[in-house]
């Protein structure tokens, strides 16, 4: 068991990563009925900050933060006003065109950065191993899984406890009723796409060290975060964070214990998840 100890840390840190990136997901989805396939690409905007501008202090890692949260977050905005005009055509529509912009992003994306996978220089007090129950872990992944749990707590706190919470499950529930309040939903949407890719934005920056910026960067962040908006439930906050966490176990102990079949087991247990849904024997989610 000794052995499992270290990527069995690593798979909640690398949990917590996807849960910050599927959150946006499941919550642009829940609220905005978006399926948003150039999510990916707004988790690359911050890994690529990261990249390019911290040097390793601290000023520059915060504005590295800073600026791929902002960058992120104003292009959910944009995809929310692009999505106009093919509101009411359903999710193959939106599908076919997030992912139109998805391929654009990521070959300028290529085009501005390179082809190959470039490194993260961060603060050297973050760079030091620490010692955990008699073994080495990177100072800066147990950093990030601190952030990350307190990402989680408030945005669960915001959701489900803050007015602006309450108008976003109201716009979930009833989007004729939020209207009649005087609320346009349309601009609750907006607002949630900004947030979800603000969130992409957050976890690309804070996460680089940990999937770090490169070609296939987006692709992978994407398809690990429909697995966990998959088997948490479409629109569940809650079951996001339990299946992200369940997602990295996967992705760390999975592979260290059974490496040919980790793999499988990912995908295995979405099929499975979908499998149940269909039969009513799991919630469908739609709640944010």
């Amino acid at each position: 068991m000794d052995a499992y100890l270290i990527p069995a840390v690593d798979g909640v840190a690398y949990g917590l990563l996807l849960f910050v990136v599927a959150a946006g997901l499941t919550l642009a989805f829940g609220v905005g009925d978006v399926l948003n396939l150039a999510h990916g690409s707004l988790f690359a905007f911050g890994a690529y900050a990261a990249a390019k501008i911290s040097d390793g202090t601290w000023l520059s890692l915060a504005l590295a933060v800073l600026v791929g949260t902002a960058a992120a977050s104003a292009g959910g905005a944009v995809l929310s006003v692009m999505l106009v005009p093919i509101a009411g055509r359903g999710h193959l529509a939106q599908a076919l065109l997030t992912f139109g912009i998805a391929l654009v992003v990521g070959d300028r994306l290529v085009a501005l950065f390179g082809k190959d996978d470039l490194p993260v220089v961060i603060p050297a007090s973050l760079d030091r191993p620490v010692n955990l129950a008699g073994h080495s872990y990177p100072g800066y992944r147990l950093a990030f899984l601190g952030v990350a749990t307190l990402i989680a707590i408030v945005l669960s706190v915001v959701v489900t406890k803050t007015r602006a919470g309450s108008l976003v499950r109201a716009t979930v529930d009833d989007r004729d009723m939020v209207a009649t309040l005087g609320v346009n939903p349309m601009t609750v949407r907006t607002g949630v796409l900004a947030v979800a890719g603000g969130l992409a934005g957050l976890a690309g920056a804070l996460g680089a060290p940990i999937i770090g910026p490169g070609p296939k960067t987006a692709d992978l962040v994407l398809m690990l975060s429909l697995v966990v908006v998959v088997l948490g439930g479409l629109g569940s906050i809650g079951g996001a964070l339990v299946a992200a966490i369940a997602v990295g176990e996967i992705q760390t102990v999975g592979v260290t214990a059974a490496p040919a079949l980790a793999p499988f087991a990912l995908f295995g247990a979405m099929a499975i998840a979908l499998a149940a849904r269909a039969r009513g024997l799991l919630p469908s989610g739609r709640s944010a």
